[in-house]
């Protein structure tokens, strides 16, 4: 792959987009007629965390947003923050950090742009307690093709708001976003460790420390089988009371090169997974760490993303409705065990009741699963369909910042506003997942 050309984290499917970068807000205008004069259409593109085919523009040509990483205005006193669309989350959290403030809610990187961040409404392990991403997004700046630009909030162009939040970056480009953080007084995490051997142990774990703690997600073993599916390991956690206000080190792993093939394959994830499982204790554990590693545990291998080879991975991100979880989520998990292919970092949690303002957002009340598959032809002829019979069967559906195969009838099904969010669409901008799905 060219430096000058574009993928998205998976590699997956390869449709190699050109990056037209824009360095100032005040340029955005100009820099969006002259690709549309060009090439018709285009897209917002960020640092490239999206997982599938929403990220990728049908032109192939993608507005990048990254150099738009300026903080604008920050109110250290109430916690609300200023910056353009560009800036990561782990720019944010070096400058909120030794202030005393964190993200209200993180995805399982830091390395996402904060436009990125709205447009697929993220959520992370703290969904039943604060609920989304969009939740603490108070307003943001929004060009558009035809109307120019627009300062939109709960009041102000409320439409365009809610269809933004979750929006896959299809209703115009953000450019700038205010957000409310969270007050820590440490970035250390207390946590709970407590190994589970059953998939009902989980429901039954999970709803006893959500109630108690911020933070809640669980480690599965996708490779186990029979009266072993769906154990793993739960971890709860909150922040340290006390201790120092530290901003993580950078990564020290890196993965320099891409091999070949995939090193995932079913001996070392059987191996990998019943190793990492029997070395938790069965008794509870408490321990501290810093936040780095309890939110953000791939972040600490540079480039992971190549171990999975030149054909890439997909990952595979379904909710299922609360009443059909267990028996859901345990026909899943069995027949990817059966399948012999999977993930080492497999993660299942319990979403909250907090609505977000986004049309089009993920999380709803419900159990979500997410796991990495290597790329090949057998995902989408036999496992992938058989998965989404069964996520179908008990109404869920997939999140489609992660996928890339998903059937236009199941999205459809699956997010019933959709037809809001087409009508809002501003025409300049086309992904190739929305091509996918709604026609």
């Amino acid at each position: 792959m060219s430096a000058n050309r574009l993928l998205s984290w998976g590699n997956h499917p390869p449709f190699p987009q050109t990056p037209h970068a824009c360095p100032w807000r005040d340029a955005l205008p100009q820099a969006l007629d002259a690709l549309l004069r060009t090439h018709g259409s285009t897209l917002p593109f960020g640092n490239g965390r999206s997982y599938g085919d929403s990220c990728l523009a049908m032109s192939d040509q993608v507005l990048h947003l990254r150099a738009l990483d300026r903080f604008i205005d920050a109110d250290w006193a109430t916690g609300i923050l200023v910056a353009e669309a560009g800036v990561t989350l782990d720019e944010i959290l070096a400058l909120a950090i030794p202030r005393g403030w964190f993200l209200s809610v993180t995805p399982g990187t830091q390395f996402i742009t904060l436009g990125g961040a709205i447009a697929n409404d993220v959520h992370g392990k703290n969904h039943h307690v604060r609920g989304t991403f969009g939740c603490h997004v108070r307003r943001f700046g929004l060009l558009r093709s035809q109307e120019g630009r627009q300062t939109c909030s709960p009041e102000d162009h409320p439409d365009l708001f809610a269809a933004t939040i979750g929006g896959l970056g299809l209703t115009g480009i953000i450019d700038w976003a205010e957000i409310q953080l969270l007050p820590i007084r440490s970035s250390q995490i207390d946590s709970i460790v407590a190994r589970f051997e059953t998939l009902a142990d989980f429901f039954t774990i999970s709803a006893e420390l959500d109630r108690q703690h911020e933070y809640g997600v669980a480690w599965i073993d996708c490779a186990a089988q029979g009266q072993t599916t769906g154990r793993g390991v739960y971890l709860a956690g909150d922040f340290a009371p006390d201790g120092a206000l530290e901003v993580a080190a950078n990564a020290r792993l890196n993965v320099p090169l891409m091999p070949p093939v995939s090193l995932i394959n079913g001996l070392s994830l059987r191996a990998f997974n019943a190793a990492y499982w029997r070395k938790h204790p069965r008794d509870r554990q408490p321990r501290r760490s810093g936040y780095a590693p309890f939110f953000y545990p791939l972040d600490g291998i540079r480039q992971w993303n190549r171990i999975y080879g030149p054909k890439g991975f997909q990952q595979y991100q379904c909710l299922i409705p609360v009443t059909q979880a267990q028996p859901a989520i345990h026909a899943l998990l069995s027949a990817i065990a059966a399948s012999g292919t999977g993930s080492f970092l497999a993660v299942l949690k319990r979403c909250g009741e907090i609505a977000s303002p986004g049309l089009l957002s993920f999380p709803a009340p419900g159990t979500t699963l997410a796991l990495d598959f290597p790329q090949s032809n057998r995902l989408g002829t036999t496992l992938f369909p058989r998965l989404d019979a069964i996520v179908r069967e008990a109404g869920g559906r997939l999140y489609p910042a992660k996928d890339a195969h998903m059937r236009g009838e199941d999205f459809r099904r699956g997010y019933p506003a959709w037809e809001q969010l087409e009508a809002l669409r501003d025409p300049a901008l086309c992904s190739r997942f929305w091509t996918r799905v709604t026609t």
